[in-house]
């Protein structure tokens, strides 16, 4: 006889951003699996899959009808999903809740006694696991099923051991090229879709701040190419703009060109998809070259992540990150600078065995070997999995943490009704870096930022460290040390970045919320940035710094030609993309400052040749008439790239939450 018909609620909770919303598909791989590899395929009726962020109740009634709800968790969507379970098991006791993802933690038990409401948990790859679950259904005879956690009737906790993962990657039917999506696609004519797209699962590498790697037990398994070409196209038809690769090091197999070579020729053919976003791989220097660089000629990448996460080699060791070679990501970034290929680099803070001076020293080296685009400066949050939420990781290293919110960078303040925000456990301070030095780094991560990397003070920094040998620590450090009498509004912003670091420690949001300018979240430099530009306090900035570079010059009793620093000053002000500026200017400078600060940033060693040398700075034909429009495509769109001068006038759209 054909089993009792079973129907299927899945729920994948994302963020959306800036319009789009990804396609769940992490739960559609589930589905996929179960239709493939079912003896009764038809027995199992899903219905619309939840991947967005909508009031609990609304959750709720939608899987009402479910006989069995599966979600899929991870830092993003954990406590919406737990709340959502917890009311659906109220309102109707019978259903099977079943818990998966890189949130549910390997300390099960704890987590089940926690949330009873919960059925199953789990561990590890998910769909051969879910498929056997249903097959059991309705008896709920788990005996000699691999992979699960639960509480048994008499409330014994049991665990059976993790299921050996894939082997062989072609028994996972793609969801994209088997039409899962489609009725969601059909159902929600009004989205537009962002593809999750994944070539390969694993990791080898094993940094403890990540559940990457302790996930995927460091093997590399990998999908077929005539598969990945067809996602591809599937992609390309139905017209997807951005696709984020899952995968934790694309590059890492040679076939990555290939893929990315595929991608590229799509694009041009058919324009789609117009954006492909990348993890780098690690120590595999050309082919994490050739990879970007086929991307980013494509236009497919808006800039190169190089994430050294540290350059000091006690905090490597720390989080196991010492077997990755800094010297590839610093030729790959003289290497991308040469062929003007924007990059940006990433750098933790808080990291166990970092200290003040090493996390500034690192910010000095990183800026001084040619990251003149952007350090993108992170806070480290402790996932569940990793091996950096051990608690005697945690004891032994001195980890301090707080619970704070998660704000997604440049997202709106969306207060959906019957909501509840998700939380991360951000490390405020550890046994090397107590908790005010913590606090001064932290704002001196926001004060190289507005000076350095949105570029208001670029081009006179990079004069005295060439001209001079003055380390950019010094100068942004003398910015930190200012006195209040002497330059009351660089002590104000410092004030500024302190304060915000402090509210950090005491759980407050990572980014500045503004109302009137776009309601949305600001990291602080660009909030500063904003500030200055909407109160028209421009020039007593650039006239205070001006003062403190001579100063600061002068008493290192360094001989430097003054009109050179002058002129500096004098361009880079004229430089930064400002509103309601409705002509042209013409700038006479004593040196060809513009040749000299291009070399630099392009990885040369160029002379400053004298002039007089004439710049004309076109500031017409992109302009800003509105504080807001000003706002979006300069400030928030200009980020990635520090496109804030008017030598930089293409300025693409940017998703919010998304470096």
């Amino acid at each position: 006889m054909p089993s009792a018909a079973l129907t299927i609620g899945l729920v994948q909770i994302n963020n959306s951003f800036s319009g789009q919303s990804y396609l769940p598909y992490a739960v559609a791989c589930l589905e996929s699996y179960v239709r493939r590899h079912s003896r009764e395929p038809l027995r199992y009726r899903f219905l619309l899959p939840i991947y967005r962020r909508l009031p609990c109740r609304e959750a709720v009634a939608q899987l009402l009808e479910a006989d069995v709800a599966g979600f899929s968790t991870y830092v993003w969507n954990g406590c919406l999903s737990l709340e959502i379970a917890r009311r659906l098991k109220a309102q109707k006791p019978g259903i099977l809740i079943v818990f998966g993802g890189p949130h549910v933690p390997d300390d099960t038990e704890a987590f089940l006694r926690r949330h009873p409401f919960i059925d199953i948990a789990i561990n590890g790859e998910g769909e051969a696991v879910f498929l056997a679950l249903l097959e059991r259904l309705p008896d709920r005879d788990w005996g000699g099923l691999m992979g699960l956690s639960f509480l048994a009737a008499d409330g014994r906790f049991v665990q059976t051991p993790r299921a050996p993962r894939l082997q062989d990657l072609a028994a996972l039917p793609s969801p994209y090229l088997n039409d899962i999506f489609a009725p969601l696609m059909q159902a929600c004519p009004e989205e537009s879709w962002i593809g999750l797209w994944e070539t390969n699962r694993g990791c080898p590498f094993q940094c403890t701040y990540c559940d990457w790697g302790s996930a995927t037990a460091a093997k590399l398994g990998k999908f077929e190419l005539d598969r990945l070409r067809g996602e591809v196209d599937w992609f390309s038809r139905h017209r997807l703009e951005f696709i984020f690769c899952c995968d934790a090091n694309f590059g890492i197999l040679p076939r990555d060109i290939e893929l990315a070579e595929y991608v590229a020729k799509t694009k041009r053919e058919t324009g789609y998809p117009q954006a492909l976003s990348v993890q780098n791989t690690k120590n595999a220097t050309e082919r994490a070259y050739r990879t970007q660089k086929i991307l980013s000629d494509a236009g497919l990448s808006k800039g190169v992540a190089l994430s050294m996460q540290s350059l000091n080699s006690v905090a490597l060791k720390n989080i196991k990150r010492d077997n990755i070679s800094l010297e590839t990501y610093l030729e790959l970034q003289r290497r991308f600078t040469q062929d003007r290929v924007d990059t940006f680099s990433d750098l933790i803070l808080g990291l166990p065995g970092e200290t003040y001076d090493s996390f500034i020293n690192g910010i000095d080296s990183l800026i001084s070997s040619g990251q003149h685009n952007r350090i993108q400066f992170n806070d480290l949050s402790i996932l569940p999995n990793a091996e950096m939420a051990n608690p005697d990781y945690i004891r032994h290293h001195g980890l301090v943490t707080v619970t704070s919110e998660i704000i997604n960078i440049h997202g709106a303040r969306v207060e959906v009704e019957d909501d509840v925000p998700e939380m991360q456990q951000l490390v405020i301070a550890t046994n090397t870096m107590p908790a005010e030095d913590w606090r001064w780094t932290r704002a001196i991560c926001w004060m190289t930022a507005f000076l350095h990397f949105d570029k208001l003070f670029q081009i006179p920094l990079i004069l005295v460290h060439e001209l001079t040998g003055l380390s950019f620590r010094t100068m942004i450090e003398a910015f930190m040390s200012v006195s209040a009498k002497n330059y009351p509004l660089l002590a104000e912003m410092r004030d500024f970045f302190l304060d915000q670091a402090g509210l950090i420690q005491q759980g407050g949001p990572e980014y500045v919320f503004s109302e009137p300018w776009l309601g949305i979240h600001w990291p602080a430099d660009e909030y500063m940035f904003i500030q200055l530009t909407a109160e028209r306090r421009l020039d007593e900035f650039y006239l205070e710094s001006r003062h403190l570079i001579f100063g600061l010059v002068a008493a290192e009793a360094i001989t430097v030609p003054w009109p050179v620093l002058e002129d500096g000053i004098r361009l880079n002000q004229a430089l930064i993309k400002q509103p309601f500026v409705t002509g042209d200017l013409t700038l006479t400078l004593s040196y060809d400052i513009p040749s000299f600060w291009d070399g630099i940033r392009q990885g040369t060693a160029p002379m400053l040749n004298p002039g007089p040398v004439t710049v004309r700075i076109d500031r017409s034909t992109v302009r800003y008439d509105d504080l807001l429009d000003w706002c979006r495509e300069v400030v928030w769109w200009g980020n990635k790239k520090g496109a804030y001068l008017y030598t930089n006038q293409q300025v693409e759209p940017q998703l919010a939450g998304h470096f």
